[in-house]
């Protein structure tokens, strides 16, 4: 866990340090673009590097043909994007869109030459090797983008990180796989694999739209600061969520995989990695709801003033976020990959209906219509997810219990801290009186009051260790 937390710690002061040295302006006009690529990066993948891990048994051929179809996907969306520059343009109305898009096409063609590499480390679960690798990579091209900047080529230096980090990933996962793919062979059985992998790009794709649509929409009618600054709200947002439903998710959905025949065990591994997921997110939730001024003004800066509402309505979907997404790790494990696009075809269409309501209010009608569909869908989700496996509604709603009461206990807390502070105290030293006494009040409650600890620390202990199929780490829940 120590590699996953300095690969946070490396986001959060890569967002920082690059939201300082530019505007909402530099980030809206990668935003637009990315808003568009984006949706294409789920085909670089096509799914296949779940399925491998998926997969209880695979062969070195069956791997080698995935790579390369994956490096042919790369290949015809760095030029599928080439083609499409132009309209990228014509759409926003921008003009130096068409560079920008140019340089982040090379981006697709990195990624897909790391992913079967990447899907190796998983299956041998050498997580802190992909996590040292993927803070190596973001150093990297931190450094560079900022190198960039303060020669004077703005977001051109945005532009280059999007494209070294995939860069620099990829290099590092060939090393450390050790791998060389052979020859590309027929009747290798990849077909079920590549009907894994499709509809699980697929559901990905139809969840991207809604989750990313607004963006889009934002750029065209309300130009490119309105979407610089939903876009670092957003991103914001959806860093402690996405960093711990990764760092937790690759171990989880590994360990998972391993033993989807053995229900008992997979009930037993799931809510442990749910656990500990929902119990880190909710005080950096009652944070980012709370403290939402003192937070953007310490990690982005003043001049980003006008973030802190949009901050603030959509720090709900930090928690609502933590509760949906573990539930993939449950139903691709046993690979009901078909239901979860089932529930995605539902759910794209809600949260679309959300901030199409508020698009009319600019950014911050947005971010409450999006925060209100996810707060009314949240139950359902669950329930729908977990339905035909061995995990049931209640289980979560037990698993959520504790850490919730807690987290609103400490909440009333740290706010009455809060309006003792904001008198005395600049933005930095206020915070961390904030935040102490909130984690303070959330850990013994939880610890002591709900008499949790020897199960946290007992699941903390087992992340350390290299291997989470050890049973000595999973005890029962």
């Amino acid at each position: 866990m120590t590699a996953q937390a300095a690969n946070f710690a490396f986001r959060i002061g890569s967002l920082m340090v690059m939201a300082r040295l530019l505007g909402p302006t530099d980030f809206g006009l990668v935003g637009m673009v990315t808003a568009f690529t984006g949706v294409l990066n789920l085909f670089r993948d096509f799914g296949l590097s779940t399925a491998t891990v998926q997969r209880e048994n695979v062969t070195d051929d069956q791997i080698s043909t995935l790579f390369w179809v994956n490096a042919a996907v790369g290949l015809l969306l760095a030029v599928f994007v080439l083609i499409c520059a132009p309209l990228v343009v014509r759409i926003y109305h921008e003009p130096r869109l068409l560079g920008i898009t140019v340089v982040i096409s090379f981006a697709f063609l990195f990624n897909a030459l790391g992913v079967q590499h990447s899907a190796l480390l998983q299956r041998q679960l050498r997580f802190t090797a992909l996590a040292i690798i993927n803070v190596i990579a973001l150093l990297a091209s931190t450094v560079i983008a900022i190198t960039i900047v303060e020669l004077g080529f703005g977001y051109w230096g945005l532009v280059v990180m999007t494209v070294t980090l995939p860069f620099v990933t990829t290099v590092g996962v060939w090393i450390a796989a050790a791998w060389i793919p052979g020859r590309p062979r027929r009747g290798a059985g990849v077909r079920s694999l590549i009907r894994f992998g499709g509809t699980l790009t697929l559901n990905g794709l139809v969840m991207y739209v809604a989750y990313n649509m607004e963006k889009v929409l934002l750029g065209r009618f309300w130009g490119a600061e309105a979407i610089g600054l939903y876009g670092r709200a957003y991103q914001l947002v959806n860093v402690p969520t996405d960093n711990l439903n990764s760092s937790v998710g690759e171990v989880a959905f590994s360990a998972l995989a391993r033993v989807q025949n053995d229900p008992p065990r997979l009930r037993n591994y799931f809510l442990k990695g749910y656990s500990l997921v929902l119990s880190m997110t909710i005080p950096i939730t009652i944070m980012g709801a709370f403290f939402a001024e003192d937070l953007i003004r310490i990690m982005l800066g003043p001049k980003w003033n006008a973030a802190v509402p949009i901050f603030r309505l959509l720090a709900p979907t930090i928690l609502i976020l933590a509760m949906i997404n573990p539930l993939s790790w449950l139903m691709f494990s046993l690979g009901l990959v078909e239901k979860s696009l089932k529930i995605a075809l539902v759910l794209a269409p809600i949260v679309m209906v959300g901030y199409l309501c508020g698009l009319h209010y600019g950014p911050k009608g947005v971010a409450l219509g999006y925060s209100t569909v996810l707060v009314l869908w949240v139950i359902p989700h669950v329930a729908w997810s977990v339905h035909g496996t061995p995990v049931s509604l209640r289980d979560i709603l037990v698993t959520i219990r504790q850490p919730l009461v807690s987290g609103m206990v400490a909440a009333v807390i740290a706010l009455a801290v809060h309006h003792l502070c904001v008198p005395f105290m600049s933005a930095l030293p206020r915070i961390l009186i904030e935040g102490s006494a909130l984690m303070a009040i959330y850990v013994f409650m939880l610890f002591y009051v709900m008499g949790q600890k020897e199960f946290y620390m007992g699941l903390l202990r087992g992340f350390r260790k290299r291997s989470p199929m050890e049973e000595e780490v999973l005890v029962p829940v």
